[in-house]
């Protein structure tokens, strides 16, 4: 079907005031076909004069000539596009490792550019047509976010599972050369991309800089569902600590040298090496926080300026849920919010049943696994459970468990926080109002 469906219209707008309306579809702009988003964005973002043509549901069509300030927003909504499937077989890829019978959606692996563009979605660009990096580069879709994992024409196809697909390097050289902003990645697998290899990458991606304007290091996650899947090596304590002694020096240098941050190894290196992370003056502008990148430093830093606005809340036990991986700082932390607070607060670190105990990350964290963590437990007035581990908007865990059935099993109110110290302590106010009606 061609244009795009209007989901909503401002009140006060616009296309209100000539009576567009939700379930319309915009076919076109100035004349120019409506393929998604991107479209309608590139469009309609500094033209005063505008010619829309839109189809009503019965089929009748509008055309609706508009004059306005530049800029001014047109008042609709539409949804994101739906996304492109991935075609590689990447030998890490986390989806070949799930179990069976979570969400049908969390199957689904997606190799989108408009995502990466719109969301901060990664892409590999394995699958981009000569048509699309065309259209990257008339659009100025910027910035991208790349997962290049080796230069190495070679070991990149090994790595993806996937042969015949263009150099990764010359993708990027055009897209530079267009002044399209790239932010990459590499997720180590060690012995494959890691040492010369990884020497390579990073030389090759510095020498795009300011095009590319970063580097994630991110160790594999290995599930405990990886039937005939090809063996792969994890990164354990001893192997981060190596791998901390010789990277860590390097991306300071190439701060040095780049004058600003550009290689970020994942938080995640230095958690299960047990080493004090870099000074958070390291991380710049945090571009690379969503890879799971100086969230654990940022935290830090937010929880010391919030201890010193700590108020008292109640006296009353409260429950809080974290990850394996992130029970060290967070125990610190919760203990001198207990202090400021006057309320019990008791750290659990929920073992992952459903993926295995390698995956120590808050976020892949289940219902299931947070019951049978409780079992035998003093939870305490209230259960605080960071956002992370829950669907955006609908309120369930990975597993399908939703928090009112995760209430019924506990027998305890179940508050969802922001996954910040603030946020933390938000939820221990609201948990102590309720207990004081």
């Amino acid at each position: 079907m061609t244009g795009l469906r209007i989901d909503s219209v401002s009140p006060g707008s616009i296309a209100e005031g000539l009576e567009v309306a939700a379930g319309d579809r915009l076919l076109a702009v100035n004349g120019q076909q409506l393929r998604d988003l991107i479209d309608y964005s590139f469009y309609t973002a500094s033209e005063e004069e505008l010619l829309l043509e839109i189809e009503k549901p019965d089929g009748e069509l509008w055309e609706l000539e508009i004059e306005r300030h530049a800029g001014e927003p047109l008042g609709l909504t539409f949804s994101a596009p739906a996304p492109a499937r991935c075609a590689n077989n990447c030998i890490f890829c986390f989806v070949h490792q799930l179990p069976k019978g979570l969400r049908k959606p969390l199957y689904v692996k997606d190799e989108d550019y408009r995502l990466s563009f719109l969301n901060g979605n990664y892409v590999t660009l394995a699958n981009l047509k000569t048509a699309a990096m065309n259209r990257i580069i008339e659009q100025h879709l910027s910035p991208l976010y790349i997962s290049v994992h080796a230069t190495n024409p070679d070991l990149r196809e090994r790595l993806l599972g996937k042969s015949g697909i263009p150099p990764i390097l010359e993708q990027l050289q055009r897209l530079a050369a267009a002044r399209i902003v790239m932010h990459t990645q590499v997720v180590l697998c060690p012995g494959l991309n890691d040492g010369e290899e990884l020497q390579r990458t990073v030389t090759e991606l510095a020498a795009l800089h300011p095009a590319v304007q970063s580097i994630a290091v991110v160790p594999l996650g290995l599930t405990a569902h990886r039937q005939k899947l090809p063996q792969l090596t994890p990164v354990d304590s001893d192997y981060a600590r190596k791998f901390i002694s010789i990277w860590q020096p390097q991306a300071e240098a190439l701060r040095r040298k780049l004058r600003q941050p550009f290689l970020f190894l994942a938080d995640e290196f230095f958690l299960k090496a047990g080493l004090p992370f870099p000074p958070i003056k390291e991380y710049g502008d945090f571009p690379q926080i969503e890879n799971g990148v100086g969230m654990v430093p940022l935290f830090m830093k937010e929880a010391s300026r919030l201890l010193r606005r700590v108020r008292p809340v109640g006296s009353f036990r409260a429950t809080v849920v974290t990850g394996v991986s992130s029970l060290g700082f967070v125990t610190v932390f919760l203990a001198q919010l207990a202090e400021k607070s006057g309320v019990e607060i008791v750290p659990l670190a929920v073992e992952n049943i459903l993926f295995g105990p390698s995956i120590t990350v808050s976020g892949l964290i289940a219902g299931n696994d947070i019951t049978a963590a409780l079992a035998g437990c003093d939870i305490g007035s209230c259960l605080l459970v960071p956002d992370v581990m829950l669907k955006e908007g609908e309120g369930v865990f990975l597993d399908d468990v939703a928090l009112d059935e995760l209430e019924r099993q506990i027998g305890c109110p179940v508050i969802v926080f922001d996954s910040t110290p603030a946020g933390c302590y938000k939820a221990l106010r609201s948990c102590g109002k309720k207990l004081n009606r």
